[in-house]
């Protein structure tokens, strides 16, 4: 089965500097609901892997955390897709911990609990820290042009080497039509 690893903050929802701190405030990029049902149509079982350090700094607990993540569930579900697992890290970025993003602890915790083969799994994500975590893992990384997209662009050159899109309905629609080959 293929797999799909995904950033949330600026590739799913709309991201905010001061940090999604509950679900009013959890509210989906156009098109990127009915891009993950597209996945799960398509045979694509998705995960989420997401670097919430606003619990160590505490904007929030992980129990709004997780009334957080019942709202995407629960709208996801609504468009007819599914999140399979939600990884995140809720460490403060002074931590040094393995599993906050560049670190790739949260995508081999994936691996490691569904067998995944990482070469052939695509990593979705809008930022540098993204970008490092799917080479780091060896996934494939895409980088799409919401959230803090453009800024990685313009801060990252290495981001030029990255398929690039300008959302996640745009790269969904370029992997299942690339199924077959190679993005």
């Amino acid at each position: 089965m293929p797999y799909i690893i995904l950033d949330r903050d600026g590739v799913i929802n709309h991201d905010s500097d001061y940090y999604i701190k509950n679900p009013d405030e959890w509210l989906p990029i156009s098109g990127s609901l009915d891009a993950i049902a597209k996945l799960n149509a398509n045979g694509y079982e998705v995960f989420i892997v997401t670097n919430q350090s606003g619990v160590a700094r505490g904007h929030y607990d992980l129990a709004m955390l997780e009334n957080i993540h019942k709202k995407l569930h629960a709208t996801l579900a609504e468009a007819g897709g599914k999140i399979k697992e939600i990884f995140f890290c809720p460490h403060h970025p002074d931590e040094a911990c393995e599993c906050r993003k560049p670190q790739p602890g949260l995508i081999y915790k994936i691996q490691k609990k569904y067998n995944l083969d990482l070469t052939q799994t695509y990593f979705i994500g809008d930022s540098k820290v993204d970008i490092q975590a799917a080479k780091e893992a060896g996934c494939k990384p895409i980088l799409v042009l919401t959230g803090n997209g453009l800024k990685t662009i313009e801060n990252f050159p290495d981001a030029a080497l990255v398929p690039q899109f300008k959302d996640l309905a745009h790269a969904v629609d370029a992997i299942i039509t690339q199924k077959q080959g190679s993005l």
